[in-house]
């Protein structure tokens, strides 16, 4: 009788985290892109119409991650799996303290300005789901298309490559395509000035090791990864000099970031400063990756449609700390521009990693006889999502940090080889502090 009661109440508990979908408002949609081609199903989320840049991500999960991810920011976002939105949207708020960023997701909001999906759940089922991806994206204003083929849009964009597009929602579906003169292009615009912080704050204060973090979009999950493994760190605006306060930190950190990396040559002038005068240990992921190769002086160019999903292969030709030569890594990735792989490289400077697929450099990183510790890697170590394969880069670049600051003996061979100093665990009262720009 009692295992009938609870397998009861495990039914029940599970029906109310089951909710239907309401289709009366869904309204019309056709999403145009500039090179000619216009695909008609029907709206959720938002009732408007937007412009953007049609990328597709071939993620198969974590949805509510990619959406908050500030580096999709201008872009409609096609999913290239079939069923979007089976588990809903979790409440996105946590307790504000000095060790955490505030929300559960990538970001406070949906980063992405619209979304196509083949079918969108009319139902979701999950113990954390509040609500469904409709309802999300219509509170975050943004549209969202379904009943629409998406490997046919997907097939569209690996051929002719990323498409500015228009999502025409309601009486604008009726209307005929807009003109090729009238399609926006968000990278014309600097998107990592939309989304980097415009205050500098700080998180973890008394964490062992000081780490300050560029922001040019960065993702929640990469500021916890920093604090989770004791870190203090400041977050920064992108364009901030850090030059000014280095002598304060015992490492720098560049975050991922929207949009093309050109107009953060600010950020790459201040850094190559930096690189000449400092020589603690500088991480750099995705867009923060990129300006450290134009500070190395490497160029930037923009690919045919550019890597996104969490299935991404790379393979490593150095060997440095958890990352060994040789292997293959499963990574996750989202990024439009790349790093040119020259011959020569800049002196100081080699191949770190290289994608299996494209051949497009995954990464970089200072040789062992440059007297340097920097890295930068164009793929998210911190995944979410995504696999976990090289998450521990975020140990090694601290165990570096941690290393130069005691000043212990690295070997060179293998520069993020370094003692595992284990961090100090601090508790203290939660407090989020503000750091004077």
């Amino acid at each position: 009788m009692l295992a009938r009661n609870l397998t009861r109440i495990a039914r029940l508990s599970r029906g109310f985290a089951t909710h239907a979908l309401s289709t009366s408002a869904s309204l019309p949609a056709v999403l145009h892109l500039k090179t000619g081609q216009s695909f008609a199903g029907r709206s959720f989320g938002a009732p408007k119409s937007i412009w953007g840049e049609t990328v597709f991500s071939t993620s198969i999960t974590s949805y509510t991650e990619s959406m908050t991810d500030p580096s999709y920011r201008g872009q409609i976002l096609v999913f290239t799996t079939p069923l979007i939105g089976n588990y809903g949207v979790p409440h996105n708020k946590t307790p504000v303290d000095d060790k955490d960023v505030g929300v559960v997701l990538e970001s406070e909001r949906i980063q992405c300005s619209a979304v196509v999906v083949a079918d969108v759940a009319e139902k979701f089922s999950h113990y954390t789901a509040v609500e469904s991806l409709s309802s999300w994206c219509a509170r975050n204003g943004v549209p969202g298309i379904t009943g629409v083929d998406t490997r046919a849009i997907t097939r569209l964009l690996r051929d002719q490559g990323t498409t500015l597009g228009r999502l025409a929602v309601g009486a604008d579906a009726s209307f005929a395509p807009p003109r090729t003169e009238e399609y926006w292009d968000p990278t014309t615009e600097n998107l990592v000035d939309q989304v980097s912080t415009k205050t500098p704050y700080e998180l973890n204060p008394k964490g062992d090791v000081k780490i300050a973090v560029l922001d040019f979009g960065a993702k929640a999950n990469i500021l916890r990864s920093l604090v989770r493994r004791g870190a203090a760190v400041t977050v920064l605006p992108w364009n901030f000099d850090f030059n000014k306060i280095r002598d304060q930190y015992d490492g720098l950190f560049l975050s991922n970031g929207p949009g093309d990396p050109n107009h953060c040559m600010p950020a790459a002038l201040n850094l190559r400063r930096t690189l000449q005068e400092w020589d603690k240990p500088i991480f750099g992921i995705c867009m923060g990756h990129q300006v450290i190769g134009m500070a190395a002086g490497l160029e930037a160019y923009r690919m045919t449609f550019g890597n996104r999903g969490h299935n991404q292969p790379v393979l490593a030709l150095a060997s440095s700390g958890s990352i060994k030569a040789g292997r293959v890594y499963v990574t996750s990735q989202n990024h439009q521009y790349a790093l040119k792989l020259q011959d020569p490289f800049p002196a100081g400077w080699e191949p770190f990693f290289i994608n299996c697929n494209d051949s497009s450099v995954e990464g970089i990183k200072s040789t062992a006889d440059s007297g340097k510790k920097v890295w930068g890697v164009q793929f998210h170590p911190e995944s979410a999502g995504g696999p976990l394969d090289t998450i521990e880069m975020f140990t090694d670049f601290l165990a570096e940090c941690r290393a130069h600051k005691l000043h212990l003996n690295v070997p060179r061979h293998q520069p993020m080889d370094a003692a595992k100093v284990a961090p100090e665990l601090v508790h203290k009262t939660p407090q989020r502090v503000a750091v004077a720009a």
